[in-house]
């Protein structure tokens, strides 16, 4: 549902830009700073609506990476951690000590015994 909004939002965006485009067809004056040249405003919009579209998909894709190799190494932290969870579980899966055991074994086993 949200990549359908997004979807209609970018139709709608791309259409305004265009019919603002189409309106604005008078010819003008652009300094690239070491030269000029007189173009049509439309393709200076439409032009710039790509460049600025261009640059925010490289960011999107340059942070999707950043987080795809942060998945990936947390992935392989998890799984290591897991297996050190299951050896020792199997380290510890002898029976545990009955309480009469422990209260034999615990340091302040005098205290509990003269509480019987």
């Amino acid at each position: 549902m949200k990549f359908q909004w997004t979807l209609i939002l970018g139709i709608v965006f791309a259409l305004i830009v265009a019919i603002f485009a189409v309106i604005n067809v008078d010819p003008v004056t652009v300094n690239f700073g070491f030269s000029e040249a007189q173009l049509p405003l439309i393709l200076v919009i439409l032009g710039s609506v790509l460049m600025g579209g261009i640059i925010m998909g490289s960011v999107g894709l340059f942070r999707l990476f950043i987080a795809q190799r942060k998945v990936k190494h947390l992935e392989a932290e998890n799984k290591q951690l897991n297996e050190q969870l299951t050896e020792a579980q199997k380290a510890n899966a002898g029976e545990l000590p009955s309480r009469q055991e422990y209260r034999k074994t615990a340091p302040d086993s005098a205290g509990d015994s003269a509480a019987e």
